[in-house]
C-alpha cells in the first residue's frame, strides 16, 4: 500500500504502525523552505517538522497559511529515510514530522523509538556507556531535488 493509503488506514481505524512508517521511509516526500531553512513548528516542546506528500497537499497548506495564488514556495525533494535518519537528528531538541499538516489525512511521526533513530528519540532507553543504541538507515537512497510552484 502507498504512504497515502497507509495514512488512509489510520484514519478509518485500521492503523499498521509498522507499515506506515516503513511507506513513509521508502517515498521521496517535500519539505517546504522559507529563506533556507526548513519549514517547522514548535508545540509542546518538540519542534515538528512540515513534510508533504506531493504538490497537491503542499499547496493546500500553503494556501491555507495566506499565499495568494500566484505565489511561489520553495520546497526540497527528499526520501521518508533521509528526514529520518539524517535531517530529524541534525535538528536540536525533539523533532518529529507533520506529513500533510492542515489536511484531513494528516499524520504525525513524534520522535519515538522505531521512527526516529533511538539516539534523539525521547523515549529511548539508555544504552551502557551512557549513550542510546541507534538504528541504521535500511539503505534507501535518496533522490534530493529543488523545486518550485506556483500556486493556481
Amino acid at each position: 500500500m502507498s504512504l497515502i493509503g497507509e495514512v488512509a488506514a489510520i484514519h478509518a481505524g485500521q492503523p499498521d504502525p509498522a507499515a506506515l512508517v516503513g511507506e513513509f521511509r521508502r517515498t521521496h516526500v517535500l519539505i517546504p523552505t522559507v529563506n533556507d531553512t526548513l519549514l517547522s513548528t514548535e508545540l509542546g516542546g518538540i519542534r515538528w517538522l512540515y513534510v508533504f506528500t506531493d504538490e497537491e497537499a503542499l499547496a493546500c497548506f500553503a494556501l491555507g497559511r495566506g499565499a495568494e495564488p500566484g505565489d511561489e514556495w520553495q520546497y526540497l525533494t527528499v526520501s521518508g529515510a533521509r528526514v529520518l535518519d539524517v535531517l530529524i537528528p541534525a535538528i536540536e531538541g525533539p523533532t518529529g514530522v507533520a506529513l500533510d499538516a492542515g489536511s484531513e489525512q494528516g499524520a504525525l511521526f513524534p520522535p519515538v523509538t522505531g521512527i526516529v533513530p533511538d539516539r534523539v528519540a525521547i523515549d529511548a532507553t539508555p544504552a551502557p556507556g551512557g549513550g542510546t543504541s541507534d538504528r541504521t538507515s535500511d539503505g534507501i537512497s535518496d533522490v534530493s531535488r529543488e523545486g518550485e510552484r506556483k500556486w493556481a
